[in-house]
């Protein structure tokens, strides 16, 4: 059986994919990531995640997963924060919204490569100036793309999901698991 090798090293992906109990490594290199005006935010995720799993090489016993994450309202991406300035800006723009969380996955592998994505709407409560300082403080929103985590201190701030609840955390894992599953068998 091929080994796993995730190209990541967000602690989020790998205690999610540990949780569903794949066997896996982590291997992985910095890939610059400067979203072009010219792309959707679509094929930004999906392209950033074909070039981590690029860059963490691979060799024939392997599949390479790599993936992307980003917060999107208003057209606008929105990344991990630069500095808390930024952090308390997105989460004021989150604010009472409906956004969207898009993931791109990429399993690149000895016969080839499968790029897939998915979609989550998340909609958060109306938040006033206080909650948003006192979740910044936290440090939590710094290092999450939208800055926030919804399995953490946000998880209050979220009035409904629409989707795949482990996209928002940055790894929609029915989906890799099941391009995971067919790769196995061959198909």
């Amino acid at each position: 059986m091929p080994e796993l090798i995730l190209a990541s090293a967000s602690p989020r992906r790998r205690e999610l994919l540990a949780t569903a109990g794949f066997v896996f490594s982590v291997r992985s290199q910095p890939v610059e990531e400067l979203w072009s005006v010219n792309e959707s935010p679509l094929e930004y995720v999906r392209r950033l995640s074909y070039e981590k799993a690029i860059a963490a090489g691979a060799n024939a016993d392997e599949i390479i997963l790599g993936a992307d994450t980003v917060v999107v309202v208003d057209d606008d991406v929105l990344e991990k924060p630069r500095d808390p300035a930024d952090a308390h800006r997105m989460l004021q723009l989150l604010s009472g919204r409906r956004h969207q969380v898009i993931t791109g996955v990429c399993l690149l592998h000895d016969g080839g490569v499968v790029q897939d994505h998915a979609v989550t709407e998340v909609t958060f409560a109306p938040l006033n100036d206080a909650e948003i300082s006192e979740y910044v403080q936290s440090g939590e929103p710094m290092d999450k793309a939208g800055g926030y985590g919804i399995q953490g201190l946000a998880a209050k701030f979220v009035d409904r999901i629409d989707g795949c609840y482990f996209n928002v955390m940055g790894l929609p894992l029915s989906l890799v698991y099941r391009h995971w599953k067919a790769l196995l068998a061959g198909e």
